[in-house]
């Protein structure tokens, strides 16, 4: 099982975002679950691959061959693929991963998320998304989604597709619903 996680290549400007990719990738790594991510070394990219690889866990990245030098793509992972674009990027990462989850991250990870999020409404995948509203960083906008629905753009229950938590751990449970039975070990100790 896997978890494609979109994150930013910077690390911001507060520590509280490094220590959120830290714990996900510490908790994917504890759950059993892979990772797919974009391949990099830098910002919270790097610091979740290092997690995961820390724990012992598997680490799938996926990199354009144009972004190989800004992104000091990350040899220390298991399976490093590089791609010629962005699309061939996205379509690799969809396909290795079991849901998806975002943590903070600029226009890059926000249309990433959005895309996975589009053809999950659009019936392309049933795979669980997330974004991890760690300090606060996805209120804002997790309230101009609601006005979406309250105008009439989008139906509740596409909505609903979208789950947002504050926790990782609570985030990966609430994932875990929306899978097959035999991905019960995405639920915490405590939930089995």
């Amino acid at each position: 099982m896997r978890i494609c996680v979109y994150l930013g290549s910077s690390p911001g400007r507060s520590p509280v975002y490094a220590q959120a990719a830290e714990r996900v990738g510490a908790l994917l790594a504890e759950r059993g679950i892979g990772l797919v991510y974009g391949g990099g070394t830098v910002g919270l990219m790097g610091i979740v691959a290092d997690a995961v690889c820390a724990a012992g866990g598997e680490v799938i990245g996926v990199i354009p061959e144009a972004l190989r030098a800004r992104e000091h793509d990350h040899q220390g992972i298991t399976e490093l693929h590089v791609v010629k674009t962005m699309h061939e990027r996205k379509a690799m990462m969809a396909k290795f991963a079991d849901g998806f989850l975002c943590l903070p991250g600029g226009i890059g990870t926000l249309e990433e998320i959005f895309e996975a999020w589009c053809w999950s409404q659009l019936g392309y995948h049933e795979k669980p998304c997330g974004l991890l509203n760690v300090n606060g960083f996805y209120t804002p906008m997790a309230r101009f989604i609601d006005q979406v629905v309250e105008e009439g753009f989008l139906q509740p229950r596409h909505r609903a597709m979208l789950l947002v938590d504050d926790d990782p751990g609570v985030l990966l449970d609430r994932m875990a619903h929306y899978l097959p039975p035999k991905t019960e070990h995405w639920l915490g100790a405590d939930d089995v």
